[in-house]
């Protein structure tokens, strides 16, 4: 039988805090390591590809604390390799290439090549992140879109993805989408077209995280058994659905949190997903890696959130059954 799953914290949303106190915090809390994210105060992955040095001195963190690092989060950059022409997009990259969208692209491109080599000296066996898209303004399809124009869009995330894939391939590293609004494959069959379009890159699958999935209707555990041979690192995240009659899913460009929202991110426990199922279909199919924690709620303090959504994990996460249960029955 296996042993217990490890309980990862993903490190975006404490990516303001410098590395060693989060390590600290999260081993404090119970985790068995960080999802570490490539940003902020955490990893800068142009470095650490080039500078050997400099990724001890990261492991060395880590090793203090007893904490181990299986992947690497990507979600900033990712975006800006399949978005472009986005202003947005001047929040993620350098300063300097404000206003500069090819300049914005090749960065993220190079960033994102490193990002696999990173992972490799680092121990990790993936990166999770998002791909961007070009065709996310036609989601509602008026002016009229044409099946022209949505192919286009698939296309090239394909062309931009994989020479940054070859990288992932070289270094032994899987890339790990997350199905997300204002990503090419936003819902199941979106994820169904991208993956057939990268049906010849095995580097090439899933962060599977059900929050983005549970407030679209779309149920979490049957999107991860029929995609689960391509879902290769899994999110623990939880969303609450508020619909009072006035509010609705679109949520009418109010802001995460806002009690006025159709849906919010809810700290694990704390909303509408269903775990139990989730945990059923790892189990049955022999899913071994981390769980991570992405903690993302605005309405509680995040330490505490944290500590007692791994304490929430640990729960949940059964071990399936070593007999049948009418084994003992039998004469």
């Amino acid at each position: 039988m296996r042993n217990a799953r490890l309980v990862t914290l993903m490190s975006c949303q404490w990516a303001d805090m410098d590395l060693d106190t989060l390590c600290g915090k999260a081993a404090e809390m119970g985790y068995d390591g960080i999802e570490l994210a490539i940003w902020g105060n955490h990893l800068d992955p142009i470095r650490a590809a080039k500078d050997d040095a400099y990724v001890e001195k990261i492991k060395g963190i880590f090793e203090k604390h007893g904490l181990v690092v299986k992947a690497l989060c990507a979600h900033v950059p990712s975006q800006c390799v399949g978005d472009y022409n986005d202003p947005r997009l001047n929040n993620f990259a350098p300063a300097e290439l404000a206003d500069n969208p090819d300049g914005i692209r090749a960065w993220a491109i190079e960033t994102m090549k490193a990002a696999a080599i990173s992972a490799r000296k680092l121990g990790a066996y993936c990166v999770t992140g998002f791909v961007g898209s070009t065709i996310w303004k036609y989601m509602y399809s008026f002016p009229q879109t044409t099946e022209e124009m949505i192919e286009r869009g698939f296309q090239e995330i394909y062309d931009l993805w994989c020479p940054i894939l070859d990288v992932f391939k070289e270094n032994g590293i899987k890339y790990c989408l997350e199905v997300h609004p204002a990503e090419i494959a936003f819902d199941y069959y979106t994820t169904k077209r991208l993956l057939e379009k990268f049906k010849d890159r095995p580097e090439f699958g899933l962060n599977f995280d059900p929050s983005h999935l549970q407030w679209q209707g779309i149920s979490p555990h049957v999107f991860l058994e029929d995609f689960i041979e391509r879902v290769y690192h899994v999110h623990m995240k939880d969303c609450a659905v508020t619909l009072n009659g006035r509010n609705g899913l679109l949520c009418s460009h109010i802001d995460f949190g806002d009690l006025r929202r159709g849906w919010n991110f809810r700290s694990l426990g704390h909303g509408d997903v269903n775990f139990e199922e989730i945990i059923r279909v790892l189990n049955a199919y022999n899913y071994e890696g981390p769980l991570s924690v992405e903690w993302e709620d605005s309405g509680m303090d995040r330490e505490y959130g944290a500590r007692e959504a791994c304490e929430f994990v640990r729960k949940i996460d059964f071990k399936p059954s070593d007999i049948k249960f009418d084994a003992a029955i039998k004469s």
